[in-house]
């Protein structure tokens, strides 16, 4: 008996190896337009994680493209994806076709997402580019008030 009890000293004395965790990457995609925001996350396939936007966050339609909405929206996002527990994000931000510039959402988002513990692998903007295509409205003097 006094052998089996030293038997599992032994064994409980062992270090026990931890598994290293392999970090799951997924695809962020940011759309902000100047009156809303949306954020889906995908795993590398292509399967939906979780899919956001400012009018699940907000009530009031005006504040849906705020920087404070937006670091709501990734708060939940980052909920969702520490239960499925990524941990590594490809980032891809689109702005409306033609415009300049993202949305006042971006920036907010892709920040407070870094303060939550997510590594920004990559940054791609997206937007889509005008090449010629149809008319626009409003005439050859533009539209006038």
């Amino acid at each position: 008996m006094e052998e089996k009890e030293i038997a599992k000293e032994i064994v409980a004395d062992k270090p026990k190896i931890e598994k290293k965790r392999k970090e799951i990457e997924a695809v962020m995609n940011i759309y902000t337009s100047f009156n809303n925001t949306l954020v889906h996350v995908t795993d590398m396939s292509g399967k939906t994680i979780s899919k956001v936007t400012g009018g699940m966050v907000t009530k009031h339609s005006r504040l849906k493209a705020n920087p404070t909405i937006a670091m709501f929206i990734a708060k939940r996002v980052s909920e969702e994806l520490k239960e499925v527990g990524v941990k590594n994000l490809f980032v891809r931000i689109r702005a409306k076709t033609g415009n300049p510039a993202p949305g006042p959402g971006a920036n907010a988002l892709i920040k407070s997402l870094t303060r939550e513990g997510f590594k920004i692998l990559n940054i791609l903007d997206t937007t889509r580019i005008p090449r010629g295509g149809p008319k626009k409205k409003g005439g050859r003097r533009g539209r006038r008030v």
